[in-house]
């Protein structure tokens, strides 16, 4: 067996992707309907939409720390439907009751990669208990797969190229930038692309 056919999965899945190949793939970011939630009808729309659907992409977006010792708690939490993507600016209160409603929901499928961590850190905001968490970085090393961050991911099932762009701007202040809005969307839409990837493929029962 040549070093080519050995990183084919069985049903033709590459393990991982090189730089190279990566860089040759088209740019994929999210180009659907966001919901910066700040008022109450914002907040009743997301409700509305969240707890009837069965799956939905989730990440969140923490301050960067650039020295040791330095950390911080998230300031984001991104959620995306079949329908929109929803961010949840974690200094407004307000959301926390429906952010609490969401991770509960035992119906609805919470996907993602490095979940573990984020759900931690997010504990120091608000405390909640969680159903019905997929990590999908998980599901990709169980199922042989060499490569398992978001981006690697997107590039082996979704043939994209997801840019990091906004990563490590300041994601504490008031006003969000249309390059943080365009960033943190595509984290949490993507998150559910692959899923349903996942899912087809069969990569979520192994």
């Amino acid at each position: 067996m040549n070093n080519e056919t050995a990183n084919v999965l069985q049903n033709g899945v590459v393990r991982t992707i090189s730089r190279e190949d990566m860089a040759n793939l088209p740019i994929g970011c999210y180009e659907g309907e966001v919901c910066l939630v700040k008022t109450p009808r914002d907040l009743d729309l997301a409700r509305d939409d969240l707890l009837q659907e069965s799956v939905v992409g989730f990440d969140t977006e923490t301050r960067p720390a650039f020295r040791k010792g330095e950390a911080y708690a998230p300031c984001l939490a991104q959620i995306a439907t079949a329908r929109m993507v929803y961010l949840f600016q974690l200094s407004r209160t307000e959301s926390y009751d429906l952010l609490i409603d969401v991770l509960a929901a035992s119906g609805i499928a919470k996907t993602g990669v490095g979940l573990a961590n984020d759900l931690r850190t997010l504990r120091q905001v608000f405390p909640f208990a969680e159903e019905n968490v997929v990590d999908l970085g998980v599901a990709a090393r169980r199922n042989g797969l060499g490569q398992t961050g978001v981006r690697n991911l997107a590039g082996i099932l979704l043939g994209i190229r997801i840019p990091k762009g906004a990563k490590t701007t300041n994601w504490s202040v008031p006003q969000l930038s249309a390059a943080q809005i365009a960033y943190a969307a595509t984290d949490a839409w993507v998150c559910r692309e692959l899923y349903l990837r996942f899912r087809s493929l069969g990569l979520l029962s192994a």
